[in-house]
């Protein structure tokens, strides 16, 4: 089966993040680059796939030159090849993002797509969703759990509250929630395999569109850190029922929450 993963590089989740001087982007100084947690999902959610059916899977991203880091992971993981399309200067929003990709996958064999269900440094829930309305084929998103057999996926997929069943013919796409599997470590020779691995670079413009066709239709105004949190405060009290009653007190008169 021919499997292509979306994937993207992000800071890591514990990094310290602090707005740049333009006020519309974060400073990249020292921050250290990962794997989006929910693409490191769907990374190992292909190669399972692979291992049981065969075939070979495809690690796809959008980025700088430096997203190429987080593709020779997924490589490392087990991946067979990678493509990075760098859209140099130009700033994209979700839906240009999906565009690249989308005219990326027309000229890649693909019988199933997997994304995570969102990005942990932007969370606009958007891509994976506009990738598969742009190549016209199912998607399906929030997947704990699939298998796929006769030229179908059915998976498993969260909803508030429980969880429900769908299928559809492939090719589709699917994006993935937690709970789905435990991706694997890279191994020191999957890391030595992965340098050996073919990495191709695109371009906007290899991929037949231009900057005309890459306006965004969101921008950002602004970016603002949250403001401070003032600090808690201790009850004080000579017994536990003395601290209940004067918490109680403070949450009637005070706070005006009960």
């Amino acid at each position: 089966m021919e499997i292509v993963v979306l994937l993207k590089q992000v800071p890591a989740t514990e990094s310290m993040i602090a707005v740049a001087g333009d006020g519309v982007s974060i400073k990249s100084d020292g921050l250290k680059y990962v794997i989006n947690p929910y693409d490191e999902l769907a990374v190992e959610e292909a190669l399972v796939i692979r291992e049981a059916q065969g075939g070979s899977v495809t690690i796809l991203s959008v980025g700088p030159t430096k997203a190429a880091e987080a593709i020779r992971t997924g490589l490392a993981m087990g991946a067979d090849k990678g493509v990075l399309i760098d859209p140099g200067d130009l700033v994209l929003d979700g839906l240009n993002t999906a565009k690249l990709l989308a005219a990326a996958l027309k000229s890649l064999p693909h019988e199933l797509i997997i994304a995570g269900h969102r990005a942990v440094d932007d969370d606009n829930f958007q891509v994976a969703t506009a990738v598969a309305e742009l190549l016209g084929i199912p998607n399906i998103a929030m997947v704990v759990k699939q298998t796929i057999a006769g030229g179908k996926i059915r998976c498993v997929c969260t909803v508030e509250g429980g969880t429900k069943e769908v299928e559809a013919p492939l090719p589709a796409l699917i994006a993935t929630q937690r709970g789905l599997n435990n991706p694997r470590y890279a191994s020191l020779p999957g890391i030595m395999k992965a340098k050996k691995k073919p990495l191709e670079t695109k371009k906007p413009a290899d991929l037949g569109l231009n900057v005309a066709d890459l306006q965004p239709k969101v921008t950002i105004k602004a970016l603002k850190a949250p403001a401070e949190r003032k600090g808690g405060r201790v009850i004080a009290g000579d017994s536990v029922q003395a601290k209940a009653a004067a918490l109680a007190r403070a949450l009637h008169e005070e706070a005006k929450v009960i």
